[in-house]
């Protein structure tokens, strides 16, 4: 399911102006090859090599990776739940987007946003693109972790590629359902009672987090009560550890409403974890809608969805997002499957700012996803971020100017300014021939 705030989020997209698709047709091959298959291109195609090398190495299921051990630890929550971990990445936007009711506006299926293979086959943009298709063969409780591709900007908590575990639950809309979710309210709600947990709650429906019209109010309630006793027991067993929630210090959780097209109701949960709040994950009932386009209209139940990278970046202490892709020994020893502990820094080289500044062809727009994919095909993750520093329109010619700050920083050896000048240099050859802007 799509994440709260920066994790279940829509993304901010924009138009996309034709000369700019021009530019990009210019330099497409007629094919492309992903997991080993080739694939015609067409106009929506945008995959970048840095993407396509990603794809077939799994994160969330390499022994001893923190996000194998994160997944593994959520699953062993959920033992009567089927776990899955390895469905394609290649999905339809019919899948990503229309099964899952996304108007057709939205921005989240720009190119600007999201990776195209062609116009029929993208990247999944989340995990609930499989939902339907899990639903429709049979499944009633279910974890699907998976590796996810969004078009991002380059900093130290961002990747356009990252992990989610997706979690749903769904029973018969009958009483032998409703009883079976009763039942089990009462034994979370005696573990929970039992438990070093302080739980800031919402009321399971609101007039601004209301039922949804096909779905009986009562049956609502005990599935949102279900949802809330699940999670509150997740967040005691990924937090309650590390915290030392004792009874006089008990783990502190707090539950918001939220407003999701794909949830209705919605919520939020945090955890105060290290003296802060930290948003943990998006929920809610799930929409009919897309239960009827799995074929089990007779079923109503929950969902969440969290991403593993924010939650093990916290739990392990690790700065930046990329050293999850690191192949170094000092980073991929410190760490065993099933044990969290603390990252340790084995090094800090020093950043190399870069400059590049640039004026756009008259009329032509230049969305920052799209500066950022090229400086990860060309530097990958020796850049540690990337700033817009300076937008200039000239009050006369009325061309536009931007001026975007590249800070080159490996994060395994030292780099050199050679190597950081080269590699600016491939950059903007690049932007230049890509993007037919003029260098100042």
């Amino acid at each position: 399911m799509r994440l709260p705030g920066s994790l279940w989020r829509n993304i901010h997209g924009r138009g996309v102006p034709s000369r700019y698709l021009a530019n990009m047709a210019a330099n497409r091959p007629c094919h492309v090859t992903v997991l080993g298959e080739e694939y015609p291109t067409d106009h929506m195609t945008n995959v970048s090599p840095t993407i396509v090398s990603k794809l077939p190495l799994k994160l969330h299921t390499q022994p001893s990776h923190p996000l194998s051990t994160l997944r593994a630890l959520i699953e062993s929550h959920f033992p009567s739940y089927s776990h899955l971990s390895s469905l394609s990445p290649l999905v339809t936007p019919y899948q990503n987007f229309d099964l899952l009711s996304f108007p057709a506006d939205h921005p989240g299926r720009s190119v600007t946003d999201s990776y195209y293979v062609n116009k029929d086959l993208m990247l999944r943009t989340h995990t609930s693109a499989h939902e339907v298709e899990v639903f429709g063969r049979g499944e009633t409780k279910w974890l699907l972790t998976a590796d996810v591709y969004r078009r991002d900007e380059i900093d130290g908590s961002h990747y356009p590629v990252f992990h989610q575990t997706e979690g749903a639950r769904i029973v018969s809309a009958n009483s032998a359902g409703m009883k079976e979710i009763e039942e089990d309210n009462e034994r979370l709600a005696v573990h929970l009672d039992r438990s070093s947990i302080e739980i800031e709650d919402v009321p399971h429906l609101s007039p601004m987090n209301p039922c949804q019209p096909a779905h009986d109010p009562k049956h609502t309630e005990l599935i949102a009560k279900n949802l809330k006793l699940s999670l509150n027991s997740l967040m005691l067993h990924l937090f309650g550890g590390r915290v030392g929630a004792t009874a006089q210090n008990p783990l502190k959780v707090r539950w918001i409403e939220a407003t999701f097209p794909w949830t209705t109701p919605s919520f939020e949960v945090e955890v105060f974890f290290r003296g802060k709040w930290l948003e943990i994950l998006g929920c809610g009932v799930i929409y009919q809608p897309t239960l009827d386009n799995a074929n089990v209209s007779d079923k109503l139940g929950w969902a969440f969805g969290l991403g593993l990278e924010r939650i093990a970046m916290v739990l392990y202490s690790i700065p930046d997002i990329r050293l999850f892709w690191s192949q170094d020994p000092r980073f991929l020893s410190q760490f065993k499957q099933g044990e969290i502990t603390t990252f340790k820094p084995y090094s800090k080289y020093p950043a190399c700012f870069k400059d590049v500044s640039f004026w756009l062809p008259k009329g032509q727009t230049l969305h920052e996803n799209d500066f950022c994919d090229l400086v990860r095909d060309i530097a990958g993750d020796v850049v540690e971020d990337v700033k817009l520093i300076d937008n200039f329109t000239h009050p006369k010619t009325n061309r536009k100017s931007l001026c975007y700050r590249i800070n080159y920083r490996s994060m395994d050896r030292s780099l050199s300014n050679d190597e950081a000048n080269s590699l600016n240099t491939q950059v903007v050859s690049c932007l230049r021939d890509r993007f037919r802007v003029e260098i100042r």
